[in-house]
């Protein structure tokens, strides 16, 4: 009787574990069925993870990269007009809120989010991954050991007159919330951190639109160093890159992902961001792509990166960004 007794209470928890299996297979055929899913992000490189995507379940990724400054207008151009064709989103969070206001995207909370912090996950419809993280790297052929930066503020020292790029911060929203960012967490008073603004300006950086240009003339040395992401040592290898490891926070917006409403291809949108928050995609993303993701005990293979302390930036609302981006464009061309 005993032995029957276990055998019917081993069935009855079996039974809800089949049954828990079930949807996920059934989500992947659906998938199957619809053929693709498409991306839009501004995140870069991440290929890998878009071809392991496709060659696990056979369904093809197509990607549409948007810098974050043309994110907002591109997505609302298409859906005021009807004609959305992205599935998934994967924006900086500030981006992503403003869209979810608009009613763009649609609630999901994937089951490989389980292990997240809980901060990660924003109304059911916005999910982080990782964090956005910028620091300061530089040529490490031009710039001598003993004069890589050891605190934020040294940017502003005169020697780097002319050998500074950074993305524009009149109109770069993560950059303009690295920089509020200095002063809410890094830099001791606010008269200190005008001081190396106005330090920084002086030095006249060469300015570009996004990140993702700031590696080339830093690696071709047209620019000595620049605001930039860790993750360039190991997407622009071999270039000699390094990081200056200060020894303040390095700091991030958080990276975020959605399903859109309305998305062409629903399954396909929930399979990819099942699988895009898995552990072996964040593996694939922190160890090709160089990203900070939040999956625990995963760190990009750059030297001094696991032991950095990463804080994210506090979300700065549209009204604030505007605001500092107004402020920063006074302050960088003054003479």
């Amino acid at each position: 009787m005993k032995k029957i007794m276990i055998f019917v209470v081993l069935a009855l928890f079996a039974v809800p574990c089949a049954f828990a299996a079930a949807p996920g297979q059934a989500l992947v055929e659906k998938a199957k069925a619809e053929g693709k899913v498409t991306f839009y992000a501004n995140i870069t490189s991440v290929e890998p993870i878009l071809d392991d995507f496709a060659k696990r379940y056979g369904i093809k990724a197509e990607y549409t990269r948007l810098s974050t400054t043309k994110f907002i207008a591109t997505i609302m151009t298409e859906h005021s007009a009807g004609k959305l064709t992205a599935d998934v989103l994967q924006a900086p969070m500030p981006v992503l809120e403003f869209l979810m206001g608009k009613g763009v995207l649609a609630s999901y909370v994937s089951p490989a989010a389980s292990g997240y912090p809980k901060w990660a996950n924003k109304d059911g419809k916005i999910q982080s991954f990782g964090i956005e993280y910028a620091a300061l790297i530089y040529n490490k052929e031009l710039v001598k050991p003993a004069d890589v930066p050891k605190k934020y503020e040294d940017l502003a020292d005169p020697k780097w007159k002319g050998k500074i790029v950074m993305a524009d911060p009149s109109s770069h929203p993560t950059t303009i919330s690295w920089l509020v960012g200095l002063k809410e967490n890094v830099i001791k008073s606010e008269a200190e951190w005008m001081k190396f603004l106005k330090g920084l300006a002086a030095n006249k950086p060469m300015f570009v639109a996004s990140f993702g240009p700031t590696p080339a003339p830093i690696e071709s040395g047209e620019k000595w160093i620049g605001i930039s992401m860790p993750k360039y040592i190991i997407t622009k290898a071999p270039a000699p890159l390094d990081w200056a490891q200060v020894s303040q926070p390095m700091m991030g917006t958080p990276r975020g992902m959605a399903i859109t409403a309305g998305a062409p291809h629903p399954n396909a949108a929930r399979l990819f961001e099942d699988y895009w928050l898995s552990q072996d995609a964040m593996k694939i993303m922190a160890e090709k792509v160089g990203e900070y993701v939040l999956a625990p005990g995963i760190y990009p293979p750059i030297a001094g990166i696991d032991k950095a302390k990463v804080i994210p930036i506090r979300e700065l609302s549209d009204d604030e960004i505007k605001k500092w981006g107004g402020e920063f464009k006074k302050i960088f061309a003054a003479p």
